[in-house]
């Protein structure tokens, strides 16, 4: 599971394919099978309806979440061109709520997998309300909903610092190479949100969290790193957070 954040895929507001394809290049299709968790649209559809700041209106945040989806998706479709079919799925809170949407939701992505397609999923920012006010944090606790049904050996969320920082009182943290359990007071320390996304490291470490107890290693990392999906399997980029029980 790759959680793509906004910051990384639309920065300043607009769809950076640049990066975009600098991700896609380092996915090893012929190994590991990949699902996508992409943010970016409400940023997307913001440049593509000439908006400089992120929409307060909930209407409005919604047209510019319908506009940017479709052109996301039109980029991942071009960048996997002649790799890889891909497929787009919009999910709500409610897919996770309800026993039977849950179920359904679980049965198309295995099927897709199946099918050696490579699933890319968001929010129903355009629809749902509850979604586009930020029930899954920049879709952050979301991939970790994902990861946890797929049974994923892996989470990684791509943003835009290195990692985890320790607070240790100096002027520059440092990263934080291993985080074995998260606290309360992990939490706490974190500010909030960026300036596009919804998410900000409390709701990466209440992904973490969640993806851990499920048997999911997970890892936060500098998206913008040319290496980084390679270099985080193997321990050597970013915060790891070790899964914390056997899968199955």
């Amino acid at each position: 599971m790759v959680k793509i954040g906004t910051s990384v895929i639309a920065p300043g507001g607009r769809i950076d394919v640049a990066r975009m394809r600098l991700l896609v290049d380092q996915l090893d299709l012929r190994q590991h099978e990949y699902i996508l968790v992409t943010s970016g649209a409400v940023a997307g559809g913001m440049s593509c309806l000439g908006l400089s700041e992120r929409p307060t209106e909930i209407a409005l945040m919604q047209a510019s979440a319908a506009v940017g989806q479709s052109q996301l998706m039109h980029t991942y479709e071009q960048l996997f061109f002649g790799k890889k079919i891909v497929a787009q799925l919009l999910v709500s809170s409610d897919d996770f709520s309800s026993a039977g949407r849950y179920q359904n939701f679980c049965n198309t992505l295995r099927r897709l997998l199946e099918l050696n397609v490579l699933p890319i999923i968001n929010e129903n920012d355009s629809v749902s309300v509850r979604e586009i006010e930020g029930s899954f944090g920049d879709n952050d606790e979301l991939s970790a909903l994902v990861a946890k049904a797929v049974k994923a050996d892996w989470l990684i969320l791509l943003t835009d610092v290195d990692g985890f920082y320790r607070q240790n009182g100096h002027a520059t943290p440092s990263v934080l190479g291993t985080v074995r359990r998260v606290t309360p007071a992990m939490e706490a320390a974190c500010n909030g949100n960026g300036k596009l996304g919804r998410g900000g490291m409390s709701s990466k470490l209440r992904a973490a969290g969640v993806a851990m107890k499920a048997g999911v290693h997970v890892a936060i990392a500098n998206g913008n790193h040319p290496n980084v999906i390679p270099l985080v399997l193997k321990h050597r980029l970013g915060t790891y957070f070790p899964a914390q029980r056997a899968r199955g």
